[in-house]
């Protein structure tokens, strides 16, 4: 059997680079260097204004580019310099945290370090809110520990943000995964409402931020706005198995996910977190299916 370690050092769907993989042969292996060419090379579409870019919809659209090789196409055609050097602020590709976080999980991959996107929810946006958000984590094998990085937080966005730690090891209370969101939520530790995006939070937000996280651990990593299986059930409409699946994944994936085999085989073996066949993609100009 695959170990885990092996399993996310192999690139996935998401995250392999295909055709562009020599552009990562000779980036630095330290995590700080990394995080910088992610960074060098893109920009958040939320947070453009406060670089002074005015983006115009065609340049919005491209946090709708799914894999990383679409990705690195894209991040080429509008600057074809090495990935190592910073890109000017306006030939940056626009993405957002899942973006910045799945170029750092293919770039770790590619250099054979175990490494894995999180979706959940970051604590230090706003005020006693906990906001939608994804970052890398990947396997510290000098300290035997998976250690979360928040590729996105560079210096301006730590000074505005008042970021009280280092971005490089993000604290597990600071950055909430999926499944501990949703065991907080369930318990009544936490308002289900203080968890989302803009005018988009509750139980069944969280429920859909933890599914992806899921489908993320077994390297489905898939846009923040697309659904399937159980994440598209109304709250109502979850049975009793439904919630007795979802609490035994939250117990197993509320941290570092000591016992992956059995996440794995709860994932591939259940249509409802399995993300294949018909997925839906709710963007600004409506819904969307498209077929993994």
């Amino acid at each position: 059997m695959i170990t885990l370690q092996d399993f996310l050092s192999l690139q996935g769907p998401m995250s392999d680079p295909g055709q562009y993989a020599q552009r990562y042969d000779s980036l630095p292996t330290d995590i700080a260097s990394l995080v910088k060419v992610v960074q060098g090379t893109s920009l958040h579409v939320f947070w453009a204004q406060r670089y002074g870019i005015e983006l115009p919809e065609d340049r919005k659209a491209e946090v709708q580019l799914r894999t990383q090789q679409r990705r690195l196409a894209r991040m080429m055609e509008l600057d074809d310099s090495p990935l190592s050097k910073a890109r000017p602020l306006e030939r940056r590709l626009v993405g957002n945290c899942r973006d910045f976080s799945l170029m750092l999980v293919s770039i770790l991959r590619h250099q054979g370090i175990p490494a894995r996107a999180r979706c959940g929810f970051g604590a230090y946006f706003l005020p006693d809110h906990f906001e939608d958000h994804w970052v890398c984590e990947y396997w510290n094998a000098d300290q035997a520990r998976w250690v979360l990085v928040d590729a996105q937080l560079d210096a301006l966005q730590c000074k505005v943000l008042k970021i009280p730690f280092n971005p490089l090891d993000v604290p597990r209370n600071q950055f909430i995964v999926g499944g501990a969101a949703w065991q907080m939520c369930r318990s009544g530790q936490a308002n289900p409402d203080t968890f989302g995006i803009f005018d988009m939070h509750g139980l069944w937000f969280v429920r859909g931020d933890f599914v992806r996280d899921v489908a993320a651990l077994n390297k489905m990593e898939l846009l923040p706005w697309d659904t399937w299986g159980i994440i598209e059930s109304r709250d109502e409409a979850l049975t009793p198995d439904d919630l007795a699946l979802l609490d035994r994944l939250a117990e197993l994936t509320h941290g570092d996910v000591p016992d992956f085999n059995t996440v794995r085989a709860l994932y591939e073996d259940d249509p409802r977190l399995r993300a294949s066949g018909t997925i839906h993609s709710y963007t600004q100009s409506g819904a969307q299916e498209f077929t993994i």
